[in-house]
């Protein structure tokens, strides 16, 4: 039997150490097909790299797609029309995991999928729960699969590329706020949406799926399940208000207004619940503070590190975390062929609380355009790089206080609204890098 594991990121290199162990795969031969030319591969592989990494795949008897590897790029098209299987590590999974426990949790949205996975695990431990975090958050659920037991709850965020060919949906689907993005992966919006919607479309009449009801997309899909429908909202949400959390944002209280619902379903008791909420200090590069710079007694800048921010929509939701502050916001990096245009109505309409607005990257011109096509008087700089970026940030920061002496505090927001790939590995790196930055600054 011939195996192509197809694109060699962290996912597939669990998946080639989960298979290898299978005994169905015991004479296997594993090829590992990449792109990357000087990957490093493990013994006892053969492999293809290079631009020609696609160029047969005819030749194997089932390939393993990596989530980075878009579903209907025209060489798998035509491998699955001449009836060669295609899988991929989380569909494995499933298949195994579904047999061990009815206790699968699965979350998706266009933001704030890690922030919701992780409470719901946060909760569960606090409860004294058997509980794993694993999928899209960074970490194979197929190192967990042994483990599992019939009262394990195994909670998985899932993007929308490891939902596409899923034919399976968990027990209990979670559905955040959805709204357009991937459109340099996706061929259209349907499809992105359709592959959404496989997080509940295979549910049965015992499953559930809990959706935000004021998010349209949200809704459809959810109502592709056959199982039970919870709306969740703020509406008559009592155990918990936006004060009472460490982390910013009216949407990461609708997030922890979720995950609380979901572990209320699971008979969690509320105190525990409320615990764990108010002591969750969020995840890293999500709206994460970073530092305070004091310009004297009374005036300070903020920054803030939200490098995970990597579409408009979630550019919106970190502007609105700081409702009436002053704030200069950095936005850019490689565009997802997505409308910068929501994101540059709400600056305009909150141009008086933004001064400035740095744009660097790839797609700055194209925020540019964006940004005064909508007629924002926010002055608006473009810089080469993130560095310059932070440097003329808080030089900017600190002339606009000394010019303001009755304001406080100043917050330099860094949400990219956009991926990183132009200029750093990945959301991370590019946050690494914007926290040294500000942490080298000079007083």
């Amino acid at each position: 039997m011939r195996v192509g594991i197809l694109g060699f990121g962290n996912e597939n290199r669990a998946l080639l150490k989960f298979l290898k162990k299978e005994k169905v795969y015991k004479n296997a031969e594993f090829w590992i097909l990449d792109k990357n030319k000087n990957l490093k591969l493990p013994k006892g592989v053969k492999s293809i790299l290079g631009e020609n990494y696609l160029k047969d795949l005819n030749q194997f008897d089932i390939i393993f797609r990596s989530p980075g590897v878009p579903y209907n790029l025209k060489e798998l098209v035509s491998a699955r029309k001449k009836g060669i299987k295609i899988s991929s590590a989380i569909k494995l999974f499933f298949e195994k995991a579904s047999k061990k426990t009815k206790n699968i949790i699965g979350v998706t949205g266009t933001k704030g999928k890690s922030t919701t996975s992780t409470l719901i695990y946060k909760i569960l431990k606090s409860a004294g729960k058997k509980a794993i975090l694993a999928g899209n958050i960074g970490k194979s659920p197929l190192d967990y699969l042994n483990k599992i037991t019939k009262n394990t709850f195994v909670v998985l965020e899932l993007s929308s590329f490891q939902l596409q060919d899923l034919q399976f949906s968990p027990h209990i689907a979670i559905i955040l706020d959805v709204f357009p993005d991937h459109q340099d992966s996706h061929s259209s919006l349907k499809e992105y949406f359709d592959a959404k919607s496989n997080i509940c479309k295979h549910q049965n009449k015992n499953d559930i799926v809990f959706y935000f009801e004021n998010n349209p997309n949200s809704k459809k899909i959810a109502f592709k399940s056959k199982g039970k429908k919870m709306a969740v909202s703020e509406k008559n949400f009592t155990l918990f208000n936006l004060n009472d959390l460490k982390i910013k944002g009216w949407h990461n209280f609708l997030n922890a207004i979720i995950a609380s619902n979901v572990a209320l379903y699971l008979k969690i008791p509320p105190k525990i619940i409320l615990k764990t909420v108010k002591n969750f200090k969020g995840l890293n590069y999500r709206i994460q503070f970073v530092r305070k710079i004091k310009l004297n007694k009374n005036q300070f800048i903020e920054f803030y590190n939200d490098s995970a921010s990597t579409n408009p929509g979630a550019g919106i939701a970190c502007v609105l975390s700081f409702p009436q502050k002053q704030k200069i916001i950095i936005l850019g990096g490689k565009d997802k062929n997505l409308d910068y245009t929501p994101l540059a109505k709400k600056i305009k309409k909150l141009e008086k609380e933004i001064p400035y607005i740095l744009l660097f990257g790839e797609n700055k011109n194209k925020i540019y355009k964006s940004l005064k096509k909508e007629g924002t008087r926010s002055k608006i700089v473009i810089k080469n790089n993130l560095k310059e970026v932070v440097l003329n940030a808080k030089k900017l920061a600190v002339q606009f206080l000394k010019q303001n002496p009755s304001c406080k505090e100043i917050i330099i927001l860094f949400s990219p609204s956009s991926t990183s790939f132009d200029m750093f590995l990945n959301y991370k790196k590019r946050g690494e890098e914007f926290k040294k930055i500000v942490l080298n600054l000079k007083k």
